[in-house]
């Protein structure tokens, strides 16, 4: 089985890249042949354009009120929302961009860049950002993790909105009962997990994600309680460094001890969910989810810190991926769609969906307004990743098949993880074997 997977990995990384460095090689004459080959145009700048939210449902209402703002500073365009929720999102680009109806804007993080790149459908937008109104006041930073995830020409395909970290969340009220100390460090949260946990009582100590989206959750805590702070060592990944493994055997032990048995399927909106209504101690996600649980909890039972410190007095965790905007190639209203990108990403309307959400904003002047300062946990994660006392451990975003490494095949194997049904070493093998073929290809396709 390993051999056909891996030999199914060699083509599709190596189809892929080559499609990235055709990039390279027609940017400056395009024939609109082959893949995402429909140029689109720029249109009237009126009319009507789509646009898909790539965290539908959850970022839902707050898109629906910026939305509602540019309409009524540009009356002559209408803007047709559809919210795609955060699981579906990129599995739903891919089958448009092989059926036709992408739509003429949408969400497009650094996570998703190489795979839709690759695939010539997203509209290079250095040119128009360098004429616009956001010209010098974008993060400079979030600007540079858009350009490297595509990996190969430099190029800007996605305006950032937001920077997301990630949070471990607690039940102050929990922790008070039970006379713990604040989880900031992996013994601690270890402890806690394991005193806050009362199965009977239906009251666990964590809640882990086990359903979509697990694969960066996993490895966040892995690299966080082993301390490496690189994710290649030389060519070869280091998933599987005996530390690591060790690290990651420790966590998934949690499942079904010190967490409910629901979590096995879980992806982030139900582990929210679940956190939010019950009575578990503590939740790692990431600053999206500050506002619901503001809602469901009140500012006085939770706090939000960041990840925790590992046996080096260092904390080290994974890159969260940078989230922004991209104008899709086909539109036949690229000038409109344009200016809606502009307009979303404009100090005020960005800081809007930034409060929202609780994230960092994109918008260098949406960071300096006074609500940052209130929301404890967007603070805290702003201070910890310029502080010195973090240490970002970058995933490589620009490999193509990154998202099919970490989603189809492998959220099915941690899954077995938890299950005791695979051994973590066997897992984190099978992990670094298709990283390193897939590192190997990327490097022999550019040269």
């Amino acid at each position: 089985m390993k051999i056909n997977i891996r030999r199914s990995r060699h083509a599709a990384v190596a189809v892929a890249l080559g499609s990235v460095l055709a990039l390279t090689a027609t940017a400056c004459g395009d024939d609109g042949s082959g893949t995402g080959g429909d140029k689109g145009d720029e249109g009237s700048g009126k009319g009507k354009i789509v646009f898909w939210d790539n965290n539908g449902g959850v970022r839902t209402d707050a898109w629906k009120a910026i939305i509602a703002d540019f309409e009524k500073a540009n009356p002559d365009i209408d803007v047709e929302y559809v919210g795609i929720p955060a699981a579906d999102y990129q599995s739903k680009v891919e089958t448009a961009i092989q059926g036709g109806g992408l739509p003429d804007v949408g969400g497009v993080g650094a996570a998703m860049i190489a795979s839709f790149s690759a695939q010539k459908v997203l509209e290079p937008v250095d040119d128009r950002l360098a004429t616009s109104s956001l010209d010098g006041k974008l993060n400079k930073d979030m600007l540079t993790s858009m350009k490297a995830a595509g990996g190969v020409d430099d190029t800007l395909y996605s305006v950032p909105t937001s920077a997301n970290n990630g949070v471990l969340y607690y039940r102050t009220d929990l922790f008070k009962k039970a006379g713990l100390d604040e989880p900031a460090t992996w013994d601690k949260f270890y402890e806690a997990a394991e005193k806050l946990t009362n199965a009977k009582k239906n009251e666990f100590g964590y809640t882990i994600r086990g359903g979509a989206g697990s694969i960066a959750q996993a490895l966040d805590a892995m690299y966080g309680q082993s301390g490496i702070t690189s994710f290649w060592d030389g060519d070869k990944t280091t998933v599987n460094d005996p530390k690591n493994v060790e690290a990651l055997e420790k966590y998934a032990a949690l499942y079904k001890k010190d967490t409910p048995s629901a979590d096995l399927n879980n992806d982030f909106t139900k582990m929210v969910a679940q956190w939010d209504s019950g009575t578990i101690g503590m939740l790692n996600h990431n600053l999206g989810s500050y506002q619901d649980h503001v809602k469901s909890l009140g500012v006085g039972k939770f706090r939000g810190i960041p990840q925790p410190i590992g046996p080096s007095g260092k904390r080290v965790q994974v890159s969260n991926p940078v989230d922004g905007i991209g104008l899709f190639k086909s539109s036949k209203n690229k000038e409109a769609a344009w200016k809606f990108i502009e307009f979303a990403v404009s100090h005020a309307a960005n800081s809007k969906f930034n409060e929202s959400a609780g994230q960092v904003p994109a918008n260098t002047e949406a960071a300096q307004d006074a609500w940052i300062s209130k929301a404890e946990p967007t603070k805290l994660a702003a201070g910890a990743l310029t502080d010195g006392s973090t240490t970002i451990v970058q995933l490589p975003y620009y490999l193509p098949d990154w998202g099919t490494i970490s989603k189809a095949d492998n959220e099915p194997n941690f899954q077995k993880v938890l299950l005791g049904k695979m051994s973590a070493k066997d897992f984190l093998d099978t992990l670094a074997d298709q990283l390193n073929d897939a590192q190997a290809e990327w490097n022999a396709q550019k040269g």
